[in-house]
């Protein structure tokens, strides 16, 4: 079956469709992993967008049970160069064809995604459609003009309702903007007593939780759009430690003053390299986000900076001068991804311990 890739620029693409037959429209941008390709692909991050993976063969190694970042994907295409029908891997369950059939995702390969990356490094993320090659192109064009792209991305894959995972350890609330299985695995390996509530949560019903420690998850879209989470932290910080990650890092970036900017193309893969300028360390890192933090705007608040990106010298991660509140851009869980920065849900740990040490002995 024969499909079209129609860039909003009015670049075309003809490849074979594959995955759902239905037309998409989209947010288009590019993921250079070489691998984990389905923790990518269920990541609520890229709700609503369509997925240009650079790395040239996709779906050689199956798709199985255990890697999955939600239950229900949430973006809205695949794009790739070659696409594999016979997947061998001794964890294969099905191919990449079945998955995106059953999830009504539609993909496209045969794609030169090399020259389609250079445009998007170029010209910045944009819209675009997988259509029918029989569909008017003019058609197309018009339509994409007309279409705004959504702004209720977290709404959208945020949880509906509270939920509990029970344990003996910290009381963490984990407050969901678009958040991956592997956040909560990375707090379940350490014994934590885990409430997940929804985004627009308020500071007060958290508290209501007596919670240990809050932790701000990763999500999809603009920071701007969310402006009750930025309140529900300002209020949150100076009452409870917290830690935040990607969409969560940005968040406490807004609560504490500072502003947040649109990348061009983003950054999106699992080998993003980050300075650590308080350990003198670099680490590689699995990121995916369309947001930063504006570098000038941090000077005027009461956070610091101490990591940033090595390829474009963007804010990576900040610690609040007299709280115990600090962030990173990146997933420290690594799913998919290095595990070069695990280590952090141990420091939040035990910043936790601390706090809770402190308030028993003032109180």
């Amino acid at each position: 079956m024969m499909k079209r890739l129609v860039l909003e620029d009015g670049t075309v693409f003809s490849g074979n469709g594959f995955g759902s037959e239905k037309d998409v429209i989209g947010e288009i941008v590019f993921q250079t992993g070489m691998t984990g390709y389905q923790e990518v692909m269920s990541d609520p991050s890229y709700y609503g967008q369509i997925i240009t993976f650079t790395y040239p063969s996709i779906g050689n190694y199956g798709v199985n049970r255990d890697d999955f970042e939600t239950i229900f994907p949430s973006l809205s295409g695949v794009v790739v160069k070659e696409h594999c029908e016979y997947p061998s891997n001794f964890r294969n369950e099905e191919t990449l064809d079945s998955f995106l059939k059953a999830r009504g995702i539609p993909g496209i390969s045969g794609i030169d995604t090399r020259e389609l990356t250079k445009i998007i490094r170029e010209t910045g993320t944009m819209k675009a459609v997988i259509t029918s090659s029989e569909r008017n192109v003019r058609e197309v064009l018009e339509e994409m003009r007309e279409y705004e792209l959504p702004t209720d991305q977290v709404a959208s894959v945020s949880t509906d309702k509270p939920y509990v995972i029970p344990h003996r350890g910290e009381r963490i609330v984990v407050v969901d903007y678009g958040m991956k299985n592997g956040l909560l695995r990375a707090f379940t390996e350490r014994g934590c007593h885990i409430t997940v509530v929804p985004y627009n949560t308020s500071a007060e019903e958290i508290m209501r939780q007596k919670p240990d420690g809050v932790f701000l998850s990763n999500g999809p879209g603009n920071p701007a759009h969310i402006p009750e989470a930025t309140e529900t932290v300002r209020k949150l910080i100076g009452k409870v430690p917290v830690f935040g990650v990607c969409m969560g890092h940005q968040v406490i970036a807004r609560a504490c003053g500072a502003r947040t900017e649109k990348l061009p193309f983003g950054h999106r893969g699992v080998n993003q390299p980050v300075f650590d300028k308080v350990n003198d360390r670099t680490y590689m890192t699995s990121q995916n986000h369309g947001y930063s933090v504006d570098y000038n705007s941090i000077m005027s608040t009461e956070l610091k900076i101490t990591q940033y990106s090595l390829n474009d010298d963007t804010v990576e991660a900040l610690e609040h001068a007299r709280y115990p509140v600090f962030s990173v851009q990146y997933h420290p869980e690594s799913t998919p991804g290095p595990e070069d920065t695990g280590h952090l849900f141990d420091r939040f740990l035990s910043i936790v311990r601390n706090w809770k040490e402190e308030t028993y002995v003032r109180t």
